[in-house]
């Protein structure tokens, strides 16, 4: 009998928020592998508005009714930390030609770093191909309203990370 070794795929990012754009490919991503693992980076360089907890308890929120899905977060090179979960796959969004650039020189880094993970491309939906974690902050900062971009729990969350950086005013839905 062969043994069915689990096929086990790593969606990194910041996601700093999650937004619906994340949510499809995460959606999409789950149906195609046993687990899915949404790694979240911790990343020194950038100043986060949400800390990593804040970060990982959203996406573990909005990722509740999906049974393959894992949270987990990491500070090292993608292709060790995918190395280090026996994962086979990296998944990564696309929303624009311009990210396909990029995302081909990560995709080619990762690859020369650890060959034996390959890295598969989704599309985002149409409806969310310029949707950005940075757009979403920018937005919620100006009082715009964000609720086709997030999920309830994170404008939730942005309203309370705005009103908190302003002392207590509020932001509009």
């Amino acid at each position: 009998m062969i043994e069915h070794k689990p096929r086990i795929a790593v969606y990194p990012g910041t996601f700093d928020p999650v937004t619906m754009g994340h949510q499809d490919i995460i959606q999409r991503a789950a149906r195609q592998f046993d687990v899915l693992i949404v790694a979240v980076l911790n990343n020194i360089s950038k100043n986060p508005l949400f800390s990593l907890e804040e970060r990982m308890e959203l996406l573990r929120t909005v990722t509740r009714d999906i049974p393959n899905i894992e949270v987990d977060s990491f500070r090292d090179l993608t292709a060790n930390y995918v190395r280090q979960k026996g994962a086979q796959v990296i998944v990564r969004g696309i929303r624009s030609v311009t990210d396909f650039e990029y995302e081909l020189q990560l995709a080619s880094t990762n690859h020369k770093l650890n060959p034996d993970a390959e890295t598969i491309f989704m599309m985002t939906n149409p409806a969310y191909s310029y949707l950005s974690s940075s757009m979403v902050k920018e937005i919620a900062h100006f009082d715009g309203k964000v609720v086709d971009l997030v999920a309830p729990e994170v404008e939730d969350a942005l309203r309370s990370k705005v009103n908190a950086m302003r002392g207590g005013s509020t932001m509009k839905s």
